[in-house]
């Protein structure tokens, strides 16, 4: 029998890491009450089992992304499939609230190394004119994730405890170990005689920690209270510091050459918005099918279904279309979609049949399964190939701040309409049916929330659209600081392994 092409392999282990952590991020919400319950926790305590493994992913992957280009990035994907397992399993096993959420930012360390390499792997493996057909099934499997997260997690709530939400990873985890550590192999060479950037690296997390610390905070604290204007200072003359630093440094963690390539900024800039504009959207909808129309969290999460299952039907189709025709247009008729359904969304009540949000999800999911898989592939193959880590880790880096930034702008917006105690309730999913009185209050101040991500979804269609038409080619590498050396391109890398 044939021995299958390596771009195969290496897509089919990868899709195993980006389905333990797509299922991951759904199924661990639907826990947090009985999590909040069983460890005789506080509200404001437990919101960090969602943030804190956010918040590690974010601040840990651009860096992660930059020791896989210096050091390989099998290596460090291997090391991601191993410390995301050992923190899932240590999560089931946390005797208290303090240890699980310390465990989570282990854990999100682990994702972190995972998503800054799970795109550079597949844009190594595959060649450019097959490049989105792959992105696109990968997005299946994120689709699969946000699918089965929801019903794995009921599942399991209903006949054990919530522990075995994150024990399930360990099997998939083991699994995922050996395949990564038996199958995958770095085609191009790793730079020679590069350093690490331990400078960037920490000014980096000091002020994307105070920053998120700063908006998360803000909504409870009060945004002119001391502590959080303090906390916005310090986050921003870090951030400055770090660019200030980055372009100075002689072997950057953030390669700012890439910035230069049209094609790469504005892609990056249409996946922060994004993310910015819609991935709250989610968090929302289950809120107000739970507080509003008072159904069960599973039932809620079988009635936002439509979502995940069309992005994950037609991701393939996008990224074969963006082979073909480049990235720019289905990504932009993607954003178009999304921005529609949050139009259609604007029109919710306390009373709404749900065929009006069944339309709604579905151009959402729609607009998800066009715009991904494209975006990333135009991205990806804007960037060099002996930076193809730090590329990925920066694209994935800008998508989490805005998924953070999008829950703390929608949260800020809606609880202006809410009761701060009904407010908390609501979104932990611990109230079962709010009065007519604050269901309209939620309501309305929800819809202000798809109004503002509406207007953010315009912002990033300009940026869709002005970054220009898909040349389907590998970008050349970046300039290095050392004497040059002759290294194969991706292209006679893959003849080779082939």
């Amino acid at each position: 029998m044939k021995k299958p092409a390596y771009k195969w392999v290496a897509l089919s282990v990868v899709t195993v890491g980006s389905l333990m952590v797509a299922i991951d991020s759904t199924i661990v919400i639907l826990g947090l009450p009985n999590m909040l319950e069983d460890l005789h926790s506080n509200l404001v305590l437990m919101t960090w089992v969602i943030t804190g493994y956010l918040l590690a992913t974010t601040i840990l992957m651009l860096t992660f992304g930059r020791m896989a280009d210096m050091f390989g990035r099998v290596k460090m994907y291997n090391l991601g499939f191993i410390i995301f397992t050992i923190g899932s399993v240590l999560c089931g096993l946390a005797p208290n609230d303090i240890v699980l959420v310390a465990m989570r930012l282990l854990q999100g360390a682990g994702g972190a190394m995972l998503a800054a390499n799970a795109m550079a792997i597949i844009t190594e493996a595959f060649p450019a004119e097959q490049r989105g057909q792959a992105m696109g099934l990968n997005v299946i499997t994120w689709g699969a994730g946000s699918v089965l997260g929801p019903v794995l997690g009921g599942f399991i709530l209903a006949i054990a405890s919530w522990r075995w939400i994150f024990l399930v990873n360990l099997p998939v985890g083991v699994l995922g170990t050996l395949a990564a550590y038996l199958l995958l192999h770095d085609i191009a060479p790793n730079p020679k005689g590069e350093r690490f950037d331990l400078p960037g690296m920490l000014l980096f997390l000091v002020g994307i920690v105070c920053v998120l610390l700063g908006i998360t905070q803000g909504i409870s604290d009060g945004w002119l209270a001391p502590q959080i204007l303090t906390l916005f200072a310090v986050g921003l003359v870090a951030l400055a510091a770090f660019i200030f630093w980055e372009q100075r440094a002689a072997y950057p963690m953030l390669d700012l050459h890439l910035f230069s390539n049209r094609r790469y900024a504005f892609s990056v800039a249409a996946a922060l918005l994004q993310s910015l504009a819609v991935f709250a959207v989610q968090f929302l909808i289950v809120f107000y099918l739970q507080g509003v129309r008072a159904y069960s969290p599973l039932t809620a999460a079988f009635l936002i279904l439509p979502m995940p299952v069309v992005t994950a039907v037609l991701g393939p189709f996008s990224g074969r279309l963006a082979d073909r025709v480049g990235g720019a247009i289905p990504a932009t008729v993607g954003l178009l979609l999304q921005g529609g359904a949050l139009v259609v969304l604007l029109t919710l009540t306390p009373t709404t049949p749900y065929w009006a949000l069944a339309i709604a999800l579905t151009l959402m999911g729609t607009g998800g399964g066009f715009f991904w898989p494209a975006n990333t592939s135009t991205t990806m193959s804007a960037a060099p190939s002996n930076r193809l880590g730090v590329a990925s880790a920066t694209l994935n880096t800008l998508r989490n701040v805005g998924m953070i930034f999008s829950f703390a702008i929608a949260l800020a917006v809606t609880a202006a309409s809410m009761p701060p105690a009904v407010e908390a309730a609501v979104f932990l999913g611990t109230v079962g049916h709010l009065d007519p009185a604050i269901s309209v209050a939620f309501t309305n101040g929800m819809q202000h929330a798809f109004l503002a991500s509406a207007l953010i979804c315009i912002l990033a269609i300009f940026c869709s659209i002005v970054r220009g038409r898909q040349v389907a080619k590998p970008a050349p590498e970046a300039p290095s600081l050392e004497k040059p050396v002759a290294e194969p391109s991706i292209a006679e890398a893959h003849a080779a392994g082939d």
